[in-house]
């Protein structure tokens, strides 16, 4: 069980940092290295940004659920 959430949380630490550097900030960020400047101006770029938002919420909630059962599975075994 610890091994399948260690792979979990790493997969899901991955997961996380590209979903947040795909969000688009002030200056743009890095989402418009894969075509967010183009989108931007169209009329659906809100519909993406929301999903974007979705999916990076629930990576983090698994992340997060990963590391409390990691650390309480780990402490159980001390």
């Amino acid at each position: 069980m610890v091994t399948f959430l260690s792979i979990l949380l790493a997969l899901a630490s991955i997961l996380l940092i590209v979903l947040v550097l795909l969000h688009r900030g002030k200056g743009g960020g890095l989402s418009n290295l894969f075509g967010g400047g183009v989108s931007s101006s169209l009329g659906g770029s809100a519909v993406v940004e929301k999903n974007l938002d979705r999916l990076t919420i629930i990576c983090g909630s698994v992340w997060a659920v990963c590391i409390v059962a990691l650390g309480l599975l780990l402490k159980q075994t001390k």
